[in-house]
């Protein structure tokens, strides 16, 4: 099925798939922005016109693998370098509270639904809560273009999603370990120091390594380049003790966060790249691998549909709501 749509592209030739990229992240927000449409919203959507189960213009090929791969792994390595360390220490309590929330909630409820209004089984519902309560910042560069990225309420969500992600991930294993028989204590026991010497050997080698680096060659272009090398690096490291590789980016942005400047170039041409390239083809490829023709074809899938998209997103509500109402939050806090 993949490579038959691969074939049936009208556009195949790499400098014309990239122009017509180029021009959807230009064109597309310029053109829908009198509807007032976020950009994230409106990039997915030029994804499903383009793709293949839209007009097929563009396949989903192994480079829009890639740069989604970087895209994702690039909102959390902003969210990340863009935190004030300082409010994190002020509210990360808060974000630790608001994180257990943001996935306690989702999960018990989601298992709920699953089992009594899709009939799925134990396992089934366990597996689909973990979606529901995990979530990415895929709405992060909205709130930076507007400048909110140091406001309380976004480092709270910020610090509840990296726990949320966290805690999600320790499920989802204990499922996957629990159909294993030969699963035991210490096969727990390993994971444990694995992901302990990973985030030690990040924590204590990456400053070192940065600061080195930083002071020793002031060319900027070797600069970026090395901060990318920090992020996926990171990244493939906590993918290799079997954590999230989103956790990993985020990591490397807290770490990298005290070596640049707010108001550095460097830091100007992080944020640059990301916003303008790597962010908005990760949107774009997230468009073009939703079938929206399934829903036609299997009518069934529509219920399926809507009691995710309903509990996804009443019970993320709920959170939010709890959560502003403790902090003593505005209305509008709670919904950012």
């Amino acid at each position: 099925m993949q490579q038959s749509l691969l074939a049936s592209a009208l556009i195949t030739d790499p400098t014309w798939v990239f122009s017509v990229v180029l021009g959807i992240i230009l064109f597309a927000p310029l053109l829908l922005r009198p509807l007032r449409i976020p950009p994230v919203i409106v990039l997915i959507l030029a994804g499903i016109l383009v793709g293949p189960y839209g007009f097929n213009l563009l396949a989903h090929d192994r480079s829009f693998e890639l740069f989604g791969q970087v895209g994702i792994y690039y909102i959390m390595f902003l969210a990340g370098l863009e935190l004030e360390m300082g409010s994190v220490e002020q509210y990360g309590r808060d974000g630790l509270r608001f994180g257990f929330l943001t996935f306690a909630i989702p999960f018990v409820i989601g298992i709920a639904s699953s089992m009594l209004l899709l009939d799925f089984s134990l396992a089934t519902s366990i597996l689909l809560a973990c979606i529901y309560a995990s979530h990415t910042l895929v709405t992060y560069p909205i709130v930076g273009r507007y400048g909110l990225s140091r406001h309380r309420t976004v480092v709270v969500t910020v610090v509840a999603t990296a726990f949320a992600l966290f805690a999600a991930l320790l499920v989802l294993a204990l499922v996957i370990d629990g159909q294993n028989p030969d699963t035991s204590w210490l096969t727990w026991l390993f994971f444990g120091l694995k992901c302990v010497s990973y985030i030690a050997f990040v924590i204590f080698v990456f400053p070192r390594i940065g600061r080195w680096f930083m002071r020793r060659y002031d060319d900027s272009v070797m600069q970026y380049i090395f901060v990318l090398l920090l992020v996926f690096l990171s990244a493939s490291l906590a993918k290799l003790v079997g954590l999230e590789g989103l956790l990993g980016a985020f990591l490397a942005g807290l770490i990298v966060n005290r070596l640049i400047p707010k108001t550095s170039p460097l830091m100007t041409r992080l944020e640059f790249v990301g916003n303008a390239l790597f962010i908005p083809y990760f949107l774009i490829g997230v468009g073009m691998i939703i079938d929206l023709g399934i829903l036609v074809r299997h009518p069934e899938a529509l219920w399926v549909v809507v009691v995710m998209v309903l509990t996804g997103a009443l019970t993320k509500w709920l959170a939010s709501a709890i959560m502003a109402w403790t902090m003593g939050e505005s209305r509008h806090s709670m919904w950012l």
